[in-house]
């Protein structure tokens, strides 16, 4: 329950008390913005309010000097190129102290066995599996066709495509080891009423082709890998 509670807080005081006005101005005057201190002291009373027991102070103080300090890193070192993966960075710093803190400080015991199950593990792999290996397999087999020319003419985000195949490979799997088939057919309809337009609008039957193929693949691929994640568990 501690654990979640300061989860909470994190997320009220990030992102729900934070306006935009606040990180701009954090990241124009770095330390010398009023507004960074302000945030720490949100977070400092929210933790107070969450967690409401003035003997918890070592889960606040913890907490509220470890989120000054990786926030100062992070402003000090930010440039506009590490933008995107320092705010990444910073989100995960903050979740390991608040675990750290927990674990730290809670009577709680880490017991490994109880997440290296055979079940955990078995779900981990799939849904590895089906990210960067399933692509690489999904480009080796593309390699019979020149892939560059078939979309030459279209516009597209880089590497849009795999991380599209990515969401729909884990989502298919997560729908199907939860016997929701109905979300796979709905999958399905909403990714083939998106392509239809630029299908019709690119005149291109090789092009349609080969998207038809590499859709019909990736939704096959996650939906063995379903199947065989609940054969292996029942």
């Amino acid at each position: 329950m501690i654990l979640l509670k300061l989860l909470l807080a994190h997320l009220i005081g990030d992102f729900f008390l934070q306006p935009q006005k606040w990180v701009q101005e954090k990241e124009t005057k770095k330390l010398k913005s009023p507004k960074l201190y302000i945030h720490i002291l949100i977070h400092i009373v929210l933790l107070l309010i969450v967690l409401w027991d003035i003997s918890l102070w070592p889960y606040i103080i913890t907490i509220g000097i470890s989120h000054l300090i990786i926030d100062a890193l992070k402003l000090t070192f930010q440039k506009e190129k590490t933008k995107r993966s320092l705010f990444f960075i910073d989100q995960l710093l903050h979740i390991l102290v608040i675990v750290g803190c927990y674990v730290l400080y809670s009577e709680y015991k880490f017991d490994w066995e109880l997440i290296m199950t055979e079940a955990n593990l078995l779900f981990l792999t799939s849904i590895l599996f089906l990210t960067i290996p399933v692509a690489i397999i999904m480009k080796t087999i593309f390699l019979k066709w020149n892939i560059s020319e078939l979309t030459k003419n279209s516009m597209s985000l880089k590497d849009a495509g795999k991380y599209i195949g990515i969401l729909e490979r884990v989502l298919v799997f997560l729908f199907v080891i939860s016997d929701h088939w109905e979300a796979v057919g709905f999958l399905i309809t909403a990714k083939s009423v998106f392509r239809f337009g630029s299908l019709r609008e690119s005149k291109d039957r090789q092009l349609t082709e080969y998207i038809l193929i590499g859709t019909l693949i990736s939704f096959g691929i996650a939906i063995v890998t379903g199947i065989i994640y609940n054969t292996v568990l029942t």
